[in-house]
């Protein structure tokens, strides 16, 4: 593992794809055992993404059930031949507080333009904050056409991390 980047420059590469990308794949778990993939946008702030679910969706009764799930964010560049992209197994709980959810407001209105707010002032949808645990980073063009796993720290450091199975 001595070839690789510094886990500055990982970090860097992993919130250059984060902030290229408007939309993530949040995968849950369903009670029956069977994974739900679905579509919504986010905001970062550093590592760590928000976004906002119907507190009716299936996607939020299984995160209440089982807070931890897998995001996919990322896209073939216009060349089509290389590769960017990261996925996260992260822990996801839901923002409260209303000075949190105003500061979030301010990161809605800075990347979405015509989006005033993140709506979590009604019951009908919830604010939700994932905290990344790993992280797997492919970026052909930056020479990381394998998948480079990253433990994300207290502090949201990134360094290599053992793939499964390994001594």
């Amino acid at each position: 593992m001595a070839d690789l980047p510094d886990p500055a420059r990982l970090k860097a590469l992993v919130l250059r794809i984060l902030d290229e990308n408007r939309t993530l794949t949040l995968a849950t778990l369903r009670a029956d055992g069977w994974p739900q993939a679905t579509t919504v946008g986010f905001v970062r702030d550093d590592l760590t993404l928000y976004f906002v679910v119907s507190r009716e969706s299936q996607k939020l009764a299984n995160l209440r059930r089982d807070p931890r799930a897998s995001l996919a964010v990322g896209h073939p560049p216009e060349t089509g031949r290389e590769v960017r992209g990261v996925s996260m197994a992260a822990r996801i709980d839901e923002v409260g507080e209303p000075a949190e959810i105003e500061r979030l407001n301010k990161l809605v209105a800075a990347r979405y333009s015509g989006v005033l707010v993140f709506a979590p002032r009604t019951n009908s949808s919830a604010v939700l904050r994932a905290r990344p645990q790993l992280i797997s980073l492919v970026d052909d063009g930056e020479g990381l056409s394998k998948p480079v796993l990253l433990e994300v720290t207290v502090r949201t450091e990134l360094k290599p991390a053992k793939a499964p199975g390994a001594g």
